[in-house]
């Protein structure tokens, strides 16, 4: 069980490769349901995947695995990147990604979509919007001026009133950007998944 104070993985938390190759089916059928019930689509372009602690474990192990990840200071360096994606209490972590599969694609909709990143709002049942901020961590390397990234990682900061509405539901995620307006009501699955992030 995590601690109540924080949910931020340590070096404990990361298993060796070989351990890892062990419970790494049994882990990757766990993520797999698990992102299920996260990931949110909006029309053909833009996905949100909203990411706990479980998520970012099996991303850093992957890359542990991928990389050849060893010594402690690697795997500190992931924990120092992927940490800031884990929600506290009060929050909701997302990575967006920009379903981009070709280069015509990419030349079209990376510089109409700048800004995308600030564009997701909350629309809870009493009225408030939470809107997204971009993670400090990721914010030099992923946000310009002529043209966005194809990922990006967001965060949303919600009161306690706003957490006990968005309990209560429903729930709408809004993409108010001019070149790209989507509404999605929140399954009640996925808010009940989201709601364990909120709350403590």
């Amino acid at each position: 069980m995590t601690s109540t104070t924080s949910r931020k993985l340590t070096l404990d938390d990361i298993a060796d490769v070989r351990a890892y190759e062990r419970e790494r089916a049994a882990v990757r059928a766990e993520v797999i349901e698990t992102k299920r019930r996260r990931r949110i689509s909006f029309g053909t372009v833009l996905t949100l995947m909203f990411e706990n602690r479980l998520t970012m474990r099996y991303q850093i192990q992957e890359m542990a695995r991928v990389e050849k990840l060893v010594t402690d200071a690697d795997i500190q360096e992931e924990l120092d990147i992927y940490n800031t994606m884990i929600p506290e209490p009060g929050q909701l972590c997302a990575t967006l990604f920009l379903e981009l599969t070709n280069d015509e694609q990419m030349r079209v909709w990376l510089p109409k979509l700048v800004g995308i990143e600030s564009a997701i709002v909350f629309v809870l049942a009493n009225g408030d919007r939470v809107r997204s901020t971009v993670d400090e961590q990721h914010a030099a390397g992923l946000t310009r001026t002529e043209v966005t990234a194809a990922v990006h990682y967001l965060r949303w900061e919600f009161t306690p009133a706003q957490v006990e509405s968005f309990a209560s539901g429903p729930v709408q995620i809004e993409i108010d950007h001019p070149e790209y307006l989507e509404v999605v009501e929140l399954l009640d699955n996925t808010r009940e998944e989201l709601l364990g992030d909120l709350r403590n």
